[in-house]
């Protein structure tokens, strides 16, 4: 059986998705970029808040369904340039203990939704 979970304090899908799914102990949570989710504006003039409010999505639908960051075993980072990572990175690193930190990749790709700079998805687990 599924849950759909929903939350204001998120982003509304911008197409024909849910903000996440939980099924049986697994969320799984859509790709989320820098929308705020109070204005319905993108807000992607500097990478490092870019970055800070696309976590702050996650962070949003994470509670909503119970859970936090440290439940999520998997994330999925894609980028518009390579050359963005070590800054991603080190914003994305402080939502996050080192020693149990999940499982990931990070792509770069030719374009993302509404032409950002980084998309993140994530799965996470209920214990």
């Amino acid at each position: 059986m599924k849950k759909i979970i929903k939350t204001d304090n998120a982003p509304a899908p911008i197409g024909p998705y849910n903000q996440a799914v939980l099924s049986g102990n697994m969320l799984f949570i859509s790709g989320q970029i820098a929308i705020n989710p109070k204005s319905g504006e993108l807000e992607t003039g500097n990478l490092a808040e870019e970055t800070k409010l696309v976590m702050e999505n996650l962070k949003a639908i994470l509670t909503e369904a119970g859970l936090t960051f440290n439940d999520v075993i998997k994330t999925s980072i894609f980028i518009s340039d390579m050359n963005n990572f070590s800054k991603i990175n080190e914003i994305y690193g402080t939502y996050f203990d080192a020693e149990t930190a999940p499982a990931r990749e990070t792509v770069e790709v030719a374009n993302l939704p509404k032409f950002v700079n980084v998309e993140i998805s994530a799965i996470a687990v209920k214990s």
